[in-house]
């Protein structure tokens, strides 16, 4: 069960409409213990890992599962530089946007979203694969001229 965000400084969702947009997390957020935000069904699964020194994992592989994933959702996690990303409804309209700077993470799950540089960034950017290309990838909202 993931954790109630609401109740952990630094991490925050974008909703609306009862529509999930995007998880946050900032680079202050700190947890005692591993904590995943994501629910288990959602595709990412999204959180902090967190373990004292002198912890050592076992050895273990990732078994391929054969697994049916509808969505394409992406982690940013802000290098450098300051970026806003704002969140439109499917009409076009801006709901709102949030500013991350260093540190900071998100996870684009659903929804148009846009982004606007506001320092000279770098970012590691993960998305599920293989890449489809930007023809079914990647849809303007006004669709393509």
């Amino acid at each position: 069960m993931p954790a109630p965000v609401q109740d952990l400084p630094g991490v925050s969702v974008v909703e609306h409409g009862g529509r999930r947009y995007a998880h946050i997390i900032r680079a202050s957020a700190t947890v005692p213990v591993s904590t995943f935000f994501s629910a288990p069904e959602e595709s990412f699964q999204f959180g902090l890992l967190a373990h004292e020194a002198g912890f050592v994992e076992e050895p273990h592989t990732h078994p391929e599962i054969e697994r049916r994933i509808g969505d394409l959702q992406q982690v940013v996690v802000i290098q450098r530089g300051r970026v806003e990303f704002i969140f439109h409804a499917d009409d076009g309209r801006t709901l709102s946007s949030v500013v991350l700077g260093p540190g900071d993470a998100i996870v684009l799950m659903r929804g148009a979203h846009s982004v606007r540089v506001i320092e000279d960034m770098q970012c590691v950017s993960v998305k599920q694969g293989p890449f489809l290309g930007p023809e079914r990838d990647k849809v303007p909202l006004g669709g393509r001229p």
